[in-house]
């Protein structure tokens, strides 16, 4: 069985615990207004990659990935469930650690078993309201998702872009954590600030950037607001 790839990045360091070799699929139907990876979004584009090719290449990283693991971000990879329910049984044959960078929209007849292959959900969630419809991201389809992970028992990860005038408040925040509440399976909640280094990319693409015009969000700003999360608690 084949898939198409954008990329791979052979120890990442941040999408999931310790050092990760992460494969970025190809292919995904939401437009969110500050993705950083618009060239991922055809579904043609990429590569066209053998479940078997991807192990072989994620084997040669098995001394560093010992304390980490293999992690399928995207591009959205729940839009190709059946070579990635392959690829998460493939690599848990060979002991890998797995975690799924995933945006919680697709819930499909590949997703329980999917989860039954997946340690950990890294599940990015947009904002909890319904201002993220025009990009094509739905708060009730991440429910939906997200009691399947609570079901199952599945680690999951909250990792929110935090952009200006979007989902940057404290009331924002103390949602957010009481949102995770629903969830005991919720260990942990990271909020990343938007920013604009995808702006050339955008361009070199002839693709308009929605959030170019939006003040990219102040480091000390998320901290200040990750606080409040810890004080929650």
């Amino acid at each position: 069985m084949e898939g198409r790839i954008h990329s791979f990045q052979s120890m990442g360091a941040v999408d999931g615990p310790g050092l990760r070799f992460v494969v970025f699929m190809q292919g995904c139907a939401l437009r969110c207004p500050y993705c950083h990876n618009p060239d991922t979004w055809d579904f043609a584009g990429g590569k066209s990659y053998s479940v078997e090719e991807i192990v072989k290449k994620i084997e040669n990283y098995r001394s560093y990935l010992k304390k980490g693991g293999v992690t399928l971000s995207g591009g959205e990879p729940l839009y190709q469930g059946a070579f990635v329910l392959s690829l998460l049984k493939a690599l848990k044959e060979k002991g890998f650690h797995t975690a799924l960078d995933t945006s919680c929209q697709v819930l499909d007849s590949y997703t329980d078993d999917i989860l039954d292959h997946t340690d950990l959900v890294l599940a990015d969630v947009k904002v909890l309201s319904d201002r993220f419809l025009p990009y094509g991201w739905s708060l009730s389809r991440a429910e939906a998702f997200l009691e399947k992970t609570k079901e199952k028992g599945v680690s999951v990860w909250f990792r929110q872009v935090v952009a200006p005038g979007l989902n940057d408040t404290e009331e924002d925040v103390k949602a957010l954590s009481a949102f995770a509440r629903q969830y005991p399976n919720v260990k942990k909640i990271e909020l990343l600030p938007f920013h604009k280094l995808c702006l050339e990319k955008y361009r070199s693409l002839n693709i308009p950037f929605p959030f170019e015009t939006v003040d990219a969000m102040e480091k000390s700003r998320v901290d200040d607001l990750s606080r409040l999360l810890k004080n929650d608690e």
